[in-house]
């Protein structure tokens, strides 16, 4: 049975991860998107808790202090998220400023599972953000519960499986509103906002 100081740990863990995870990004609004249109969404969300696990796990092991002593790979991995990001921003302003496109369904939604997934992989592996709040942060942070940091870890892996799940399955809720077409032009207006945002901070952040 876990003891009081093991609860404390996991509720920390929980805390934290919700509060990094729960902002508008990327990956939120891919999901979310995702979710909008009913495409793929297990796998999606599948992709997105497993790779967070992942990184919290390799965080808490200890792979942040890896992290901190190669600025250089963070630099790399900033400058190709941003062209990926450019480029996702570029196709949600086209959906956004071309509503005869949109009713289409020209580039709605990632068509097959294996591209749907290829993205969530790549905004959320691009993305050195990841890296520096999940394996740097969260990783560092563990270690002030010492004997209880996989606990801590455990507390924010269920933020990210209980946060995914929500907005990619809870997006179901949001769909009468997007039965109109103009209530996904203002939604891939701003995803398009958020992704030359992210770009541009991502660029201006490396050396």
């Amino acid at each position: 049975m876990p003891t009081a100081s093991a609860l404390l740990a996991t509720a920390s863990g929980l805390g934290l991860g919700l509060s990094l995870i729960v902002a508008i990004g990327a990956q939120n609004a891919f999901v979310l998107r995702q979710g909008l249109r009913a495409r793929h969404v297990g796998a999606v969300v599948l992709v997105c808790v497993l790779s967070d696990v992942a990184l919290i796990c390799a965080g808490v092991a200890g792979a942040g202090a890896v992290v901190r002593s190669h600025p250089g790979l963070l630099d790399a991995v900033r400058l190709v998220g941003a062209a990926f990001l450019a480029a996702y921003a570029v196709t949600a302003a086209r959906r956004a400023l071309r509503p005869q496109a949109l009713q289409a369904g020209e580039g709605a939604v990632p068509a097959s599972r294996a591209a749907a997934v290829g993205t969530a992989l790549a905004l959320t592996w691009l993305n050195p953000h990841v890296y520096l709040d999940t394996v740097v942060l969260l990783g560092s942070i563990a270690q002030g519960h010492p004997g209880r940091q996989w606990w801590f870890a455990a507390g924010a892996a269920l933020a990210s499986t209980a946060w995914f799940t929500a907005l990619g399955f809870g997006a179901a809720l949001l769909r009468p509103l997007f039965a109109r077409p103009g209530a996904w032009r203002v939604l891939d207006a701003g995803i398009a906002l958020v992704m030359a945002a992210l770009a541009a901070s991502l660029l201006l952040a490396a050396r």
